[in-house]
Protein backbone atom coordinates (compact mmCIF):
# COMPACT_ATOMS: atom_id res chain seq x y z
CA UNK A 1 0.00 0.00 0.00
CA UNK A 2 2.77 2.45 1.51
CA UNK A 3 4.65 1.48 -2.74
CA UNK A 4 1.54 2.63 -4.31
CA UNK A 5 0.80 5.39 -2.44
CA UNK A 6 4.56 6.55 -3.33
CA UNK A 7 4.42 5.45 -7.12
CA UNK A 8 0.96 7.86 -7.35
CA UNK A 9 2.66 10.69 -5.41
CA UNK A 10 5.67 10.44 -7.99
CA UNK A 11 3.56 10.44 -10.64
CA UNK A 12 1.59 13.50 -9.48
CA UNK A 13 4.41 15.62 -8.89
CA UNK A 14 6.14 14.62 -12.47
CA UNK A 15 2.69 15.57 -14.40
CA UNK A 16 3.05 19.29 -12.02
CA UNK A 17 6.73 19.50 -13.19
CA UNK A 18 6.00 18.99 -17.06
CA UNK A 19 2.92 21.48 -16.48
CA UNK A 20 5.74 24.08 -15.73
CA UNK A 21 7.60 23.61 -17.96
CA UNK A 22 5.19 23.62 -20.74
CA UNK A 23 5.15 27.62 -19.89
CA UNK A 24 8.50 28.06 -21.58
CA UNK A 25 7.62 25.78 -24.57
CA UNK A 26 9.38 27.15 -27.88
CA UNK A 27 9.76 26.12 -31.39
CA UNK A 28 12.94 24.74 -33.32
CA UNK A 29 12.37 27.90 -35.73
CA UNK A 30 12.39 30.15 -32.44
CA UNK A 31 8.91 31.05 -32.40
CA UNK A 32 7.04 30.97 -29.00
CA UNK A 33 4.54 27.86 -29.36
CA UNK A 34 1.57 29.84 -26.44
CA UNK A 35 1.65 32.85 -28.70
CA UNK A 36 3.50 32.49 -32.37
CA UNK A 37 5.62 35.56 -32.08
CA UNK A 38 8.53 35.20 -33.64
CA UNK A 39 11.51 37.09 -31.79
CA UNK A 40 12.52 38.75 -35.04
CA UNK A 41 9.05 39.84 -35.93
CA UNK A 42 7.34 41.16 -33.05
CA UNK A 43 3.11 41.48 -33.62
CA UNK A 44 1.70 44.12 -34.37
CA UNK A 45 0.11 45.53 -30.56
CA UNK A 46 -2.51 47.55 -32.22
CA UNK A 47 -3.71 46.14 -35.16
CA UNK A 48 -3.12 43.17 -37.21
CA UNK A 49 0.23 42.31 -39.11
CA UNK A 50 3.75 42.78 -37.58
CA UNK A 51 4.63 45.46 -35.54
CA UNK A 52 5.66 48.84 -37.83
CA UNK A 53 8.84 49.79 -38.36
CA UNK A 54 10.00 52.73 -36.37
CA UNK A 55 10.51 56.10 -37.88
CA UNK A 56 10.51 58.39 -35.05
CA UNK A 57 8.30 61.37 -34.61
CA UNK A 58 7.28 63.63 -37.51
CA UNK A 59 7.94 66.72 -35.61
CA UNK A 60 11.67 65.47 -34.88
CA UNK A 61 14.13 67.14 -37.06
CA UNK A 62 16.26 63.96 -36.86
CA UNK A 63 13.80 61.82 -36.96
CA UNK A 64 13.35 59.57 -40.75
CA UNK A 65 9.57 60.73 -40.24
CA UNK A 66 10.41 64.22 -40.54
CA UNK A 67 11.62 63.53 -44.36
CA UNK A 68 9.36 62.76 -47.21
CA UNK A 69 12.53 62.19 -49.37
CA UNK A 70 15.97 60.88 -48.05
CA UNK A 71 19.07 59.76 -50.11
CA UNK A 72 22.56 59.50 -49.81
CA UNK A 73 23.75 60.42 -53.23
CA UNK A 74 21.27 62.60 -54.67
CA UNK A 75 18.19 63.73 -55.55
CA UNK A 76 16.95 65.00 -59.24
CA UNK A 77 13.82 66.78 -60.44
CA UNK A 78 13.62 66.79 -64.37
CA UNK A 79 10.50 69.13 -63.86
CA UNK A 80 7.56 70.23 -61.64
CA UNK A 81 7.39 68.14 -59.11
CA UNK A 82 5.68 68.74 -55.65
CA UNK A 83 6.72 67.70 -52.30
CA UNK A 84 4.05 67.51 -49.30
CA UNK A 85 3.84 67.11 -45.74
CA UNK A 86 7.39 67.29 -44.92
CA UNK A 87 11.34 67.83 -45.66
CA UNK A 88 14.03 66.97 -48.07
CA UNK A 89 17.08 65.63 -47.07
CA UNK A 90 20.61 64.61 -48.67
CA UNK A 91 23.74 63.04 -46.80
CA UNK A 92 26.80 62.50 -47.48
CA UNK A 93 26.19 64.05 -50.69
CA UNK A 94 26.46 68.13 -50.90
CA UNK A 95 23.93 70.68 -52.10
CA UNK A 96 24.84 70.42 -55.69
CA UNK A 97 23.23 67.07 -56.38
CA UNK A 98 20.15 68.10 -55.51
CA UNK A 99 19.21 69.09 -59.21
CA UNK A 100 15.86 70.41 -60.98
CA UNK A 101 14.66 72.40 -57.32
CA UNK A 102 15.83 76.19 -57.86
CA UNK A 103 16.96 76.36 -54.35
CA UNK A 104 16.52 79.50 -52.78
CA UNK A 105 19.14 79.30 -49.40
CA UNK A 106 17.80 80.75 -45.95
CA UNK A 107 19.68 83.80 -44.74
CA UNK A 108 21.64 81.33 -41.89
CA UNK A 109 22.19 78.52 -44.62
CA UNK A 110 21.34 75.69 -42.79
CA UNK A 111 18.67 74.91 -45.20
CA UNK A 112 16.89 75.76 -48.61
CA UNK A 113 13.40 76.40 -50.40
CA UNK A 114 11.62 75.41 -53.29
CA UNK A 115 8.58 75.71 -54.91
CA UNK A 116 9.43 72.12 -55.30
CA UNK A 117 8.41 71.84 -51.98
CA UNK A 118 5.32 72.68 -50.06
CA UNK A 119 5.27 75.01 -46.93
CA UNK A 120 6.47 74.65 -44.62
CA UNK A 121 8.73 72.08 -45.73
CA UNK A 122 12.67 72.73 -46.45
CA UNK A 123 15.47 71.46 -48.09
CA UNK A 124 18.69 69.83 -46.33
CA UNK A 125 22.21 69.16 -47.43
CA UNK A 126 25.22 68.02 -45.71
CA UNK A 127 27.40 71.04 -46.65
CA UNK A 128 24.94 74.15 -45.30
CA UNK A 129 25.41 75.43 -42.00
CA UNK A 130 25.85 73.87 -38.07
CA UNK A 131 23.60 71.67 -36.81
CA UNK A 132 22.72 70.57 -40.20
CA UNK A 133 25.23 68.15 -41.15
CA UNK A 134 25.23 66.63 -37.15
CA UNK A 135 21.64 66.11 -37.62
CA UNK A 136 21.82 64.45 -41.44
CA UNK A 137 24.57 62.27 -40.71
CA UNK A 138 21.59 60.86 -37.36
CA UNK A 139 18.89 61.55 -39.84
CA UNK A 140 20.57 58.71 -42.38
CA UNK A 141 21.53 56.55 -39.76
CA UNK A 142 18.07 56.59 -38.59
CA UNK A 143 17.08 55.59 -42.33
CA UNK A 144 19.77 52.72 -42.90
CA UNK A 145 18.17 51.47 -38.97
CA UNK A 146 14.56 50.99 -40.46
CA UNK A 147 16.02 49.89 -43.17
CA UNK A 148 17.56 46.89 -41.22
CA UNK A 149 14.89 46.23 -39.32
CA UNK A 150 12.75 45.60 -41.98
CA UNK A 151 14.82 43.30 -43.79
CA UNK A 152 15.55 41.41 -40.44
CA UNK A 153 12.00 40.18 -39.86
CA UNK A 154 11.11 36.24 -39.47
CA UNK A 155 8.88 34.14 -40.20
CA UNK A 156 7.18 35.39 -42.72
CA UNK A 157 3.07 35.02 -43.49
CA UNK A 158 3.66 34.52 -47.46
CA UNK A 159 6.84 33.43 -48.97
CA UNK A 160 7.61 34.21 -52.42
CA UNK A 161 3.74 34.44 -52.91
CA UNK A 162 2.76 34.58 -56.81
CA UNK A 163 6.44 34.12 -57.58
CA UNK A 164 6.66 37.99 -57.30
CA UNK A 165 3.30 39.04 -59.39
CA UNK A 166 1.24 41.06 -56.97
CA UNK A 167 -1.07 42.36 -59.76
CA UNK A 168 -4.66 41.58 -59.06
CA UNK A 169 -4.12 40.70 -55.76
CA UNK A 170 -6.10 41.69 -52.63
CA UNK A 171 -3.13 41.49 -49.72
CA UNK A 172 -3.94 40.91 -46.10
CA UNK A 173 -1.71 42.50 -43.42
CA UNK A 174 1.36 40.44 -42.79
CA UNK A 175 5.00 39.75 -43.35
CA UNK A 176 5.92 39.08 -46.65
CA UNK A 177 9.10 38.09 -48.22
CA UNK A 178 10.06 37.48 -52.00
CA UNK A 179 13.86 36.20 -53.29
CA UNK A 180 13.49 37.74 -56.24
CA UNK A 181 11.97 40.88 -58.28
CA UNK A 182 8.04 41.89 -57.52
CA UNK A 183 6.35 43.04 -60.15
CA UNK A 184 2.60 45.15 -60.08
CA UNK A 185 1.81 45.00 -63.63
CA UNK A 186 -2.69 45.55 -62.44
CA UNK A 187 -3.51 47.08 -59.80
CA UNK A 188 -2.83 45.34 -56.19
CA UNK A 189 -5.27 46.23 -53.24
CA UNK A 190 -4.00 46.44 -49.40
CA UNK A 191 -7.19 45.77 -47.44
CA UNK A 192 -7.14 46.36 -43.86
CA UNK A 193 -7.98 48.52 -40.68
CA UNK A 194 -6.61 51.44 -39.81
CA UNK A 195 -3.78 50.50 -37.68
CA UNK A 196 -2.83 47.38 -39.84
CA UNK A 197 0.51 46.90 -41.16
CA UNK A 198 2.18 45.47 -44.01
CA UNK A 199 6.16 45.21 -44.33
CA UNK A 200 6.94 44.15 -48.09
CA UNK A 201 10.97 42.08 -47.98
CA UNK A 202 12.19 42.58 -51.35
CA UNK A 203 15.47 40.72 -52.35
CA UNK A 204 15.65 42.35 -56.03
CA UNK A 205 14.15 45.12 -57.64
CA UNK A 206 10.13 46.16 -57.23
CA UNK A 207 8.52 47.41 -60.56
CA UNK A 208 4.94 49.51 -60.66
CA UNK A 209 3.87 48.94 -63.99
CA UNK A 210 2.82 52.20 -66.30
CA UNK A 211 -0.90 53.50 -65.02
CA UNK A 212 -1.34 50.64 -62.45
CA UNK A 213 -2.18 51.40 -58.19
CA UNK A 214 -1.11 50.34 -55.35
CA UNK A 215 -5.18 50.59 -53.54
CA UNK A 216 -5.52 50.88 -49.82
CA UNK A 217 -9.08 49.72 -49.07
CA UNK A 218 -10.67 49.17 -45.66
CA UNK A 219 -9.20 52.01 -43.84
CA UNK A 220 -5.40 51.13 -44.87
CA UNK A 221 -2.66 53.65 -43.99
CA UNK A 222 -0.23 54.33 -46.62
CA UNK A 223 2.13 54.94 -43.01
CA UNK A 224 1.47 51.67 -41.93
CA UNK A 225 2.99 50.04 -45.48
CA UNK A 226 6.53 49.17 -45.24
CA UNK A 227 8.82 48.11 -48.79
CA UNK A 228 12.16 47.47 -48.06
CA UNK A 229 14.26 47.09 -51.33
CA UNK A 230 17.61 45.67 -51.85
CA UNK A 231 17.22 46.53 -55.63
CA UNK A 232 15.48 49.45 -58.03
CA UNK A 233 12.69 50.85 -57.44
CA UNK A 234 10.75 52.21 -60.53
CA UNK A 235 7.32 53.61 -60.20
CA UNK A 236 6.38 54.04 -63.96
CA UNK A 237 4.55 57.06 -65.38
CA UNK A 238 1.01 57.67 -64.16
CA UNK A 239 1.02 55.00 -61.64
CA UNK A 240 0.16 55.51 -58.31
CA UNK A 241 1.98 53.89 -54.44
CA UNK A 242 1.55 53.91 -51.65
CA UNK A 243 3.67 53.42 -48.27
CA UNK A 244 7.19 53.80 -47.06
CA UNK A 245 10.11 52.49 -49.46
CA UNK A 246 13.13 51.78 -48.45
CA UNK A 247 15.38 50.98 -51.47
CA UNK A 248 18.80 50.28 -50.82
CA UNK A 249 19.98 51.60 -54.12
CA UNK A 250 17.56 54.26 -56.07
CA UNK A 251 13.99 55.10 -56.64
CA UNK A 252 12.52 56.40 -59.67
CA UNK A 253 9.12 58.16 -60.31
CA UNK A 254 8.75 58.73 -63.72
CA UNK A 255 6.90 61.29 -65.09
CA UNK A 256 3.18 61.62 -63.79
CA UNK A 257 3.73 59.20 -61.11
CA UNK A 258 2.28 60.08 -57.84
CA UNK A 259 2.41 58.53 -54.34
CA UNK A 260 1.33 59.03 -50.90
CA UNK A 261 4.28 57.97 -48.59
CA UNK A 262 8.00 58.26 -47.85
CA UNK A 263 11.00 58.09 -50.76
CA UNK A 264 14.15 56.83 -48.56
CA UNK A 265 17.14 55.80 -50.72
CA UNK A 266 20.54 54.54 -49.83
CA UNK A 267 21.60 56.15 -53.23
CA UNK A 268 19.40 58.31 -55.63
CA UNK A 269 15.53 59.78 -55.40
CA UNK A 270 14.59 60.82 -59.54
CA UNK A 271 11.41 62.60 -59.66
CA UNK A 272 9.89 63.98 -63.21
CA UNK A 273 6.79 65.97 -62.36
CA UNK A 274 5.54 63.95 -59.32
CA UNK A 275 3.34 64.95 -56.77
CA UNK A 276 4.59 63.23 -53.30
CA UNK A 277 2.43 63.75 -49.95
CA UNK A 278 4.23 62.56 -46.74
CA UNK A 279 1.08 59.91 -45.12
Amino acid sequence: MLGTTLTTSRFALALLMLAACGDDTTNTNGTDANNGADANNPPNPRGRGPAPVELGSATDPAASAHYVLLAKTGVTNVTGSLVTGGDVGISPAAASFITGFSLIADSTNTYATSSSVASPGKIYASNYASPTPIGLTTTILAMQAAYSDAASRTNPDELDLHSGNLGGLTLEPGLYTWGSSVTIPTDVTLSGGADDVWIFQISNDLDVSTAKSVILSGGARAANVFWQVAGDVTIHANAHFEGIVFGQTGITLQTNATMTGRAFAQSLVALDNNSITAP
